[in-house]
């Protein structure tokens, strides 16, 4: 694992930063079975709200599961262990952890992930957020590695419209300017690997074209303690979206 200053000096120049086995291989291995236990006892249990599948007709195309820490104590409890720590690190002061997310690129089936700030959906003043992508499986261009568009975070929210990608309702209406391809970071990843990256980083990711390999990660979003949530809005938005996810049958 890097040291210390090196992860907090990547991520504040640049907006994200990329840590090698910040959970060693026992510990990934621990993650894996306890996200079985929970995709067979506990997920079957849950509203369908709270999870996405590609095709809801095929239970192969599972892509996203949102609040793990809710609905079981090891979650809980793994959020609130070294990633939270993470967190009040690089944003320099408590934390509030707000989601736990399990998501996965299906073989054939993965679709890409729209360019984005993901401050646009947290709807915080100040926008002073943190998200880490914990890989599960080896992350590449092939089945959809994430890309970041290096020190995106200094220049403020970018214009965002609507999308139709499920669980990313939104994406950045100009991205691809010249500063933008020139400023793309790939990050490939293994089992184990985190990155981290600030609520106002522009991050994308393509679909998944392999014909064999998922690109599953768990996902860990924390508001700083100063930030302050539109919780009003949020619902809103969130009401209105899963509506409309329910009437086209996504949900």
């Amino acid at each position: 694992m890097e040291k210390k200053s090196q992860i907090i000096d990547s991520y504040n120049s640049n907006g994200f930063v990329a840590i090698t086995s910040f959970f060693d291989k026992k510990e990934s291995e621990e993650i894996e079975f306890e996200l079985s236990r929970f995709l067979e006892e506990i997920m079957p249990c849950l509203e369908s709200s709270e999870i996405y599948y590609e095709d809801k007709c095929n239970h192969k195309s599972l892509k996203q599961i949102q609040r793990m820490h809710q609905h079981d104590s090891y979650f809980f409890n793994l959020m609130n262990d070294k990633p939270r720590r993470l967190a009040e690190e690089l944003l320099e002061e408590e934390v509030v952890p707000k989601n736990l997310q399990y998501f996965n690129k299906p073989p054939l089936l993965g679709v890409e992930t729209p360019p984005h700030q993901d401050g646009y959906y947290f709807m915080l003043k100040p926008c002073h957020a943190i998200t880490m992508w914990l890989a599960l499986d080896t992350a590449d261009e092939e089945n959809g590695c994430v890309r970041y568009i290096k020190g995106s975070h200094k220049n403020g929210m970018r214009l965002h419209k609507r999308t139709s990608t499920l669980g990313f309702s939104q994406g950045i209406k100009d991205f691809g300017a010249q500063d933008d391809m020139a400023n793309e970071i790939v990050c490939h990843a293994k089992p184990g690997d985190l990155l981290a990256h600030q609520a106002m980083t522009i991050h994308r990711a393509d679909r998944n074209r392999s014909s064999s390999r998922n690109r599953r990660a768990l996902g860990f979003i924390f508001y700083g303690a100063s930030a302050k949530e539109n919780i009003e809005a949020h619902q809103i938005y969130k009401s209105k979206l899963d509506k409309e996810l329910t009437l086209k049958g996504k949900i």
